[in-house]
């Protein structure tokens, strides 16, 4: 190895590392600000007092639970919710290899939806129920896009297609239990389905921070692996790497992420596609680096969303998925004419 390259890779060691730590930074300064911001005017000072302060704290006992009862736990939650959607689309567009995927273009995110719906309706305000009926909802979808796709599992372009076709049909069904459904729960599954951090405690945080880890781990145990990928199936298959199985495993694990992300907090969409095509952008395509960079933007990016939902309006607070896609649309048409103006060129 020649000199100059050794010189090139610490210096891009030492500007990944100037990366990350800007980016907890950027991350630590995104919480505060969230958990100082809302209708009840709260100081920095005043939010650290209430985290690490033990005694003679300057922060009165409504504050204490303002930012204890509420803001916290929906502020965390929303922090796993876009750590969870941001990681699992980076693998996604890693496996097959194509840069629009992401949860809900597979149908995970809809065969969730549709499982959680279902439990809504028949077992309402049982949590664990709602959480059993999206991870089923979710396992379901995975299971008819690989029936669909069939023999041609294996490729990317079948898999697609097959995740489409599943999105839309569970999308119908459960639309038509929404149509069927009492007026006012239909009014509340609606108003979830669109997604919300409001109704989050500090019991909700476990499964959902469960799965995010596990699923991060395992994405970074096998990191080799989705990057050989990545270089091209044919060069994975020389490497002795299971391609099929690989991407069958990884499909199974960003299900059961988004299905207990759903559950929880609703159908968000775009953050997958997003966050990933921007770190990308950012870091490069080696998939270890790209994960931490996606688990701590996505994270900062799911939090302002919040802020924005709860400010935007006065004494309202809009559905996280409305701004999402919104900003997300326009995110996915620049990808769409960049891709076009690149196949032109």
């Amino acid at each position: 190895m020649s000199l100059l390259t050794v010189k090139r890779q610490q210096g891009f060691s030492l500007q990944y590392a100037l990366l990350i730590t800007g980016s907890v930074f950027f991350l630590i300064g995104t919480f505060l600000f969230a958990t100082a911001s809302g209708n009840v005017d709260i100081t920095f000072a005043q939010v650290i007092d209430a985290i690490f302060c033990e005694e003679n704290c300057q922060v009165s006992n409504l504050q204490q639970k303002i930012i204890w009862e509420i803001r916290l736990p929906r502020i965390l939650m929303a922090l796993l919710t876009g750590a969870g959607l941001s990681i699992t689309g980076a693998v996604l567009q890693s496996v097959t290899r194509n840069p629009l995927a992401d949860p809900y273009l597979f149908g995970i995110s809809s065969g969730s939806a549709l499982g959680a719906v279902v439990a809504m309706a028949l077992i309402p305000a049982a949590v664990l129920s709602i959480t059993f009926g999206a991870l089923i909802g979710g396992a379901v979808s995975v299971a008819l896009m690989l029936i669909l796709a069939g023999r041609s599992a294996s490729h990317v372009e079948r898999l697609l297609l097959a995740g489409v076709a599943v999105s839309f049909m569970l999308s119908a069904f459960t639309s038509l239990i929404l149509y069927y459904s009492n007026p006012q729960i239909a009014a509340q599954m609606l108003f979830w389905m669109m997604g919300s951090f409001s109704n989050s405690q500090w019991n909700s945080l476990v499964m959902p921070m469960t799965m995010v880890t596990i699923g991060f781990l395992i994405f970074l145990v096998f990191r080799r692996w989705l990057t050989a990928i990545q270089a091209g199936e044919e060069s994975a298959h020389t490497l002795g790497i299971p391609v099929s199985r690989l991407r069958l495993m990884m499909l199974i694990v960003c299900s059961a992420i988004t299905a207990v992300l759903v559950a929880h907090v609703g159908g968000i969409g775009f953050v997958g596609l997003m966050i990933p095509h921007i770190c990308r952008f950012i870091i490069g395509n080696q998939i270890h680096r790209l994960l931490i960079l996606c688990l701590l933007l996505g994270s900062a990016f799911m939090i302002w969303v919040d802020v924005i939902a709860r400010s935007l309006l006065e004494n309202q607070v809009l559905p996280v998925g409305v701004v999402t896609s919104a900003v997300g649309s326009f995110f996915f048409f620049v990808i769409l004419k960049s891709r076009s103006k690149n196949e032109f060129d």
